[in-house]
């Protein structure tokens, strides 16, 4: 409004474009239809065709007696979406959404199940948008759209990550490169953040501005207003120190202010016309070209978005199927999976989570072990209560669940209502159907005072809830008990989840356990795969299939394929995954392969692949790897005679490229194994090929410097370098690990300061060993040192927690001077009935030698160890830990070392 001419270039666009979101005429870019037939006419014929398709899985659910309405209310409701989006006039956008999804699904390429809002239309159900049948689920479509609230449909879908880019491709080639882009994305100022720039600009102390900083609480979207409302340490700071007053008003006045531009994602943008002749454009420096109106600003426009997301796990879920069939000839059809699936809800139950869709954290673990989900409603309830907000309900819904508190409800109606959440209101729906079934609201009317109580707006407010009064006393609703009603919907609103996203989110969930608990090679072999790249979660997985029971095997130029493969009962290392074999290099060792049968020799290996792709440093990696053990000799031996085989092989290659015989043309094939024997070097030692193997691979495969450790790190260690991320602030732990990476610097006061990584069997994390400390422990923090270390938890906004040592001690020299003894915390607020008769006589069942000892907690009075006599000790097994785990909670207990006098 600054610009006058910019104001009227504005103007001009938006008169001529038509776009008049007021007035329901959204630019959608031209769909043709087959001749003689209207846009309307044929979105309607598209719809009814695939429900036809839906049908018969509908009548095997009915068959069954699972089909929860009969078809005559999907046919009513199918007939409603329909008339209602011609009506909206989106049947342009619905149709656009399912050309690009079909065309996906003709490709082959993996989508979801859909997620949002969306999975509530029988309409996107039946174009095959989504795959949730939203009659069988409660899935309401006024959710997702109603002419009472006209905004814009939101579908955003899931495309498999390794091939979402030829959706994207597919929409631009069809609709023009001049009309799609991608949508540009702002990085503003959070509450945090700006204080730390902020501070360096006013030349504040980097140490102090993290202090600061760090008051602020960890609430998601928190400004610096409400930050000094919550914290008193804060507000201390900005009243005793005027230069912190000054930050902070400084902080205040720059905070939500855009701070850089990048790319969206996943959002698109689709234009009936070039886009330059409506949105200004944006150049990034990778030469991306985006819109420089954000997501929100393009739909006020009129400008048809969409979310092309990529999924990781439908990649992963792909991949494992493929995998089942070309290994067990087994064709596994994710989309028509029985939901009750025993083994998958018995594995869910007992914690087993590495790799499940929505369910691997740490909390929600301990959560599922407490709940024992058996139904796929479970899981879409624990996949929405697990959020900030609604995660406090979360102990009364599995009190609930578990029968430990009776399900009552204030009314009748809300039988029907609230009966698969146990009387909880968990979902935005369920306040759209109390509205409709209590108050008589239409579902349009219902779902805009969802909106309102969600956004907390008092005047509309007021009138709703006179509106809602009014229909309850119309039903014979009591004054009370409506009121009372209407104040727990408003405390539910601001917390409650879309169901619809829920549902389609916990099914994805659901496969992967299905997957894993009847297929687990097959699957575990895809989730590797996926994360190839990522050293972190290979680590994480790679143990938890050991755990499992899965061989990992080491690479093999005789078995292994680009990614990780089943190999009988074990996973075998793909030649992807290590480090300087590029994909052409394995290309030619799969091709030489393939047409020898095998390799047998290091020789014969030389003369077969390509030596223009693998050079020496290829094959190094190869023989360090263990990838080429399969071949009969000694590593030491194959890389003492590396030149001289790769010699030989380059003279054959060059020959054959004249036209002349091969080297070893005449011979049989044991001929050049007998005429060129390897020399007799020794072999390496097991440190030195362990060495060899973290390398090129980032693992060790066939061992671990810490394995003749694993019985005392279950005494002397509390958590591990997974854990480490679940922990709060300033928790205590104590880790052992071998270091690497160490880095020791002087500070800006001249004092000298270190961090390195610990890495364990689990994975790796930060440390920061400060000045103080460093003095003491210098002599012990070196590469490869394996080493015990305790500290304090340091969790930073945006990046993976840290510990700041405290103590770094030989693991070798504390290995033998320890026993473990079974701490187990109680709670005494919150402990169950019978609880400590149960622990007796779970403890009783594992005799053996480790002392348990009861840390009691009474929350704000006191804390008490006290020492068991009876059972005098335990077999501190898994299995025993696990048991306690599944009666008192996850961080319940834990083995502490006990020196020995």
């Amino acid at each position: 409004h600054e610009n006058p001419e910019a104001l009227s270039r504005t103007t001009e666009i938006a008169e001529r474009c038509n776009l008049h979101l007021e007035k329901n005429q959204h630019v959608f870019p031209h769909f043709e239809v087959p001749e003689g037939e209207t846009l309307d006419s044929f979105f309607a014929r598209v719809v009814r065709q695939g429900f036809d398709q839906r049908r018969a899985q509908l009548e095997r659910l009915r068959a069954a007696g699972k089909l929860r309405s009969p078809l005559e209310a999907y046919e009513e409701r199918l007939n409603y979406e329909i008339e209602l989006i011609q009506q909206m006039k989106f049947a342009g956008y619905f149709l656009i959404v399912w050309d690009f999804i079909r065309f996906a699904r003709e490709k082959c390429i993996p989508v979801g199940p859909g997620r949002g809002s969306a999975a509530g239309s029988l309409v996107s159900y039946a174009l095959h948008i989504t795959d949730i049948d939203p009659l069988q689920y409660d899935l309401f479509f006024e959710r997702f759209l109603n002419p009472e609230r006209i905004t814009f449909p939101d579908v955003d879908i899931d495309f498999c990550m390794r091939r979402r880019g030829e959706v994207i491709n597919y929409v631009t080639e069809k609709y023009g490169r001049e009309n799609v882009s991608q949508i540009i994305t702002f990085g503003t100022m959070g509450a945090k953040a700006v204080i730390r720039d902020a501070a360096r600009v006013m030349d504040v102390p980097f140490t102090e501005a993290d202090r600061i900083a760090k008051q602020v609480p960890n609430v998601l979207n928190i400004t610096l207003e409400e930050a000094l409302e919550q914290s008193p340490e804060l507000r201390q700071m900005r009243e005793s120190d005027p230069r912190v007053a000054d930050l902070l008003t400084i902080a205040m006045s720059l905070e939500g202010l855009a701070r850089h531009a990048s790319t969206h994602a996943a959002g698109v943008v689709i234009s009936p016309q070039p886009l330059q002749e409506i949105v200004p454009l944006h150049k990034s420096g990778k030469d991306e070209i985006t819109t420089q109106y954000a997501m929100d600003d393009l739909e006020k426009i009129g400008l048809l978005k969409m979310d092309f997301l990529g999924l990781t796990t439908l990649t992963i879920l792909d991949d494992a199927v493929k995998l089942i069939e070309s290994t067990r000839g087994e064709k596994v059809d994710l989309e028509n999976l029985l939901l009750d699936d025993a083994a998958a809800y018995e594995m869910l139950g007992k914690g087993l989570t590495g790799g499940i869709f929505q369910f691997e954290s740490r909390g929600m673990t301990d959560i599922l072990r407490r709940v024992k989900p058996n139904r796929l409603a479970d899981l879409t309830a624990l996949n929405a209560l697990y959020r900030p907000g609604p995660i406090q309900m979360i102990d009364d819904f599995i009190a609930r669940k578990t029968g430990k508190k009776k399900v009552t409800y204030d009314l009748p109606q809300l039988k029907d209502i609230l009966e698969e959440t146990y009387g909880v209101i968990v979902y935005q729906e369920q306040v759209m159907q109390i509205a409709a079934t209590v108050a008589g609201f239409s579902m349009g009317e219902a779902d805009v005072l969802r909106r309102a109580m969600g956004k907390k707006k008092h005047e509309v407010m007021v009138a709703q809830r006179e509106k809602f009064m009014a229909g309850a006393k119309k039903n014979n609703v009591p004054e009370k008990k409506a009121e009372k009603l209407f104040e727990l919907m408003e405390q539910f609103a601001g917390y409650g989840f879309n169901k619809s996203h829920s549902a389609a989110y916990a099914l994805v969930a659901y496969q992967t356990a299905y997957l894993k608990a009847h297929y687990p090679v097959e699957f575990m072999a895809a989730l590797l795969t996926a994360e190839i790249g990522n050293q972190e979660k290979l680590t994480h997985y790679l143990n938890q299939c050991r755990d499992m029971g899965i061989a990992i095997l080491p690479p093999d130029v005789n078995s292994s394929d680009h990614t990780f493969t089943p190999a009988g009962s074990g996973i075998r290392f793909g030649l992807t995954a290590i480090k300087n074999v590029g994909e052409a290099a394995i290309e030619s060792v799969v091709e030489a392969r393939k047409k020898l049968g095998r390799f047998d020799h290091l020789f014969q290996f030389c003369e077969n692949v390509d030596l223009r792709l693998l050079n020496k440093r290829v094959i190094e990696s190869l023989i360090k790897a263990g990838a080429m053990d399969s071949l009969g000799a000694r590593r030491a031996q194959m890389s003492a005679a590396l030149d001289h085989a790769m010699d030989l092989g380059q003279k054959k290659q060059r020959q054959e490229a004249a036209g002349q015989g091969g080297l070893f043309g005449s011979f049989e094939p044991a001929g050049p194994v007998a005429s060129l024997s390897l020399p007799d070097a020794p072999e390496w030692t097991e440190s030195e090929k362990l060495a060899g193997e973290k390398e090129v691979l980032g693992f060790y495969v066939t061992g671990h410097p810490l394995e003749r450790y694993r019985e005392a790190l279950a005494s002397l260690t509390h958590h591990d370098s997974a854990s480490v991320d679940d922990l709060q602030h300033e928790t205590a732990v104590s880790l052992a690990g071998i270091l690497t990476m160490v880095r020791i610097r002087p500070s800006r006061k001249g004092d000298l300061w270190a961090s390195a990584t610990l890495e364990d069997l689990h994975g790796s994390v930060e440390l920061l060993v400060f000045p103080q400390t460093l003095k003491q422990v210098q002599n012990l923090l070196k590469p490869d040192a394996v080493v015990l270390v305790s500290g304090r938890v340091r969790q930073e906004e945006g990046a993976r927690p840290k510990v700041v040592v405290n103590e770094i001690r030989s693991l070798e020299s504390v290995a033998d001077k320890t026993k473990a003894e079974v701490l187990i915390r109680l709670n005494l607020c919150a402990a169950p009935e019978k609880l400590l008769e149960n622990l007796e006589s779970l403890l009783r069942a594992h005799p053996g030698q480790n002392p348990v000892v009861f840390e009691l907690i009474q929350p704000g009075n006191f804390t008490a160890r006290l020492r068991a006599r009876r059972p005098p000790g335990v077999n501190a097994d898994d299995a025993l830990l696990d048991e306690i785990r599944a009666v008192c909670g996850l961080d319940s207990v834990s083995l502490e070392a006990q020196k020995l006098q």
